[in-house]
């Protein structure tokens, strides 16, 4: 094969470089790359030039540029974020048949101003490891190791928190994270989230005595698997979750396995818990509806245009029918690739989850929460009205003491060093010391 050669101009200034994490309209604007480059649709993507790239690469030229690219390399499989400095981002492009590194850069209207595909090298070390975030130390009472659990379709990569005088056997706490491209810290590059918020509740339950077992969800950091995204099922979730009670029920350092579900991640450990060696429970911001109707209540937040176009979305998969021409402003949200994953996650009400859950179950939830609400912790405790309910004043999302005020509230989620509220810390040990 020739060796393939696609540039186009980059057009940007310079600006003070810094590692971000990846903006909102670059994520619109890479998923319409990718859709209309896939359907063969390249007068489509030269629309979407700022009229600087048009006047530096004519339109026959780079349509006749991209579709011998194409013919080359195939479609776009997937193009993962590494790394953003202002103006622009750097994607690992995984092609049908190669893997080039793409950088892009675009305008605040969403324009392409600069676009540049290059051969890919992959890093020295740790090629399937997310983009590094700020972390905090393990506390010196902790002992740390890897964990990979090797499953049907690849490996779940995962650390053990151990407490270091762990004398006997000890009871082990299995964390689930919470939505979208997180990984096991609470970090995630492409949602903006830096908050360590994992990695110090595992800390918290070392000094306290407790082991931990915290990982990276499947097709996240180091966790690999040939699932394609358009493949992923809200089924996997539980899968691996049951995978992993499994490895540790069959470790005899553990006495017994309690599983700490947040967000998202309280519904996967509700279906997880449920007829395996689960001791208890502990549901984090776990949402009290069905994941439809949390996201139209979100939408609601967005323009018109965005809701109404979501609703629209909503109503084919209802029909079992998926939306392919869909506004590029929702495709943070429900892209055609993942409309099959948000249709297997709508069906299951956590409220009739909970309910089939026989062992104690504690309840959190914190006041300034902007994404589930305190309504929803009452859902679930009237649900299952032996649960345990413990309303932290003054916590929100990412556990941590924030203020009501939507832009001060968010600050917090990018403040790795900021502490875990105090009080969800104090919910959480004391009810673990009373699981038999």
């Amino acid at each position: 094969m020739k060796k393939v050669s696609f540039f186009i101009l980059i057009i940007c200034f310079a600006t003070k470089i810094m590692a971000q994490p990846e903006p909102a309209n670059y994520v619109v604007a890479l998923n319409r790359f990718k859709e209309l480059y896939n359907h063969n649709q390249p007068d489509s993507i030269y629309s979407m030039f700022s009229s600087e790239m048009k006047e530096a690469l004519p339109a026959d030229k780079f349509r006749t540029t991209t579709r011998q690219l194409k013919s080359q390399l195939g479609n776009l499989v997937q193009a993962d974020f590494m790394k953003y400095e202002a103006p622009l981002a750097y994607y690992k492009a995984v092609f049908e048949k190669n893997t080039f590194l793409l950088n892009l850069s675009v305008n605040s209207q969403t324009k392409f101003t600069g676009l540049l595909l290059k051969p890919y090298e992959a890093p020295a070390a740790a090629t399937n490891a997310a983009p590094a975030s700020p972390t905090i130390p393990t506390d010196p009472s902790i002992t740390e190791s890897p964990v990979t659990l090797k499953t049907f379709s690849g490996s779940i990569s995962g650390t053990l928190a151990m407490p270091k005088n762990a004398a006997d056997k000890i009871p082990v706490v299995l964390i689930i994270a919470g939505s979208g491209p997180t990984d096991r810290d609470g970090n995630s590059p492409k949602l903006g989230l830096t908050s360590n918020m994992y990695k110090m509740i595992a800390n918290e339950l070392g000094k306290n005595g407790y082991a931990s077992l915290r990982y990276d969800k499947r097709l996240v950091g180091q966790s690999v698997s040939s699932t394609k995204e358009t493949e992923l099922r809200f089924e996997d979730y539980v899968d691996d979750a049951v995978g992993l009670i499994n490895m540790l029920n069959d470790d005899q350092r553990f006495s017994k396995i309690i599983i700490l579900g947040h967000s998202e991640g309280s519904l996967v450990g509700m279906m997880a818990a449920n007829d395996q060696p689960v001791k208890a429970f502990i549901s984090v911001e776990g949402a009290g509806d069905s994941a439809d109707k949390i996201m139209t209540e979100q939408m609601k937040s967005k323009s018109q245009l965005i809701s109404d176009g979501f609703n629209r979305m909503l109503d084919s998969l209802r029909r079992g029918k998926i939306t392919d021409n869909i506004d590029p402003a929702l495709y943070p949200y429900a892209r055609p690739s993942i409309q099959k994953y948000l249709m297997s996650w709508f069906r299951y009400n956590p409220t009739r989850e909970i309910r089939k859950i026989k062992i104690p179950i504690l309840i959190v939830q914190g006041t300034t929460d902007l994404q589930v609400t305190v309504a929803d912790a009452e859902k679930l405790k009237k649900a299952k009205s032996d649960a345990i309910l413990a309303i932290i004043p003054g916590m929100n999302h990412v556990l941590k003491e924030a203020p009501a005020d939507k832009d001060k509230n968010t600050a917090t989620y990018n403040e790795p060093d900021l502490p875990l509220k105090p009080e969800f810390v104090k919910a959480m040990i004391s009810f673990l010391h009373k699981v038999k």
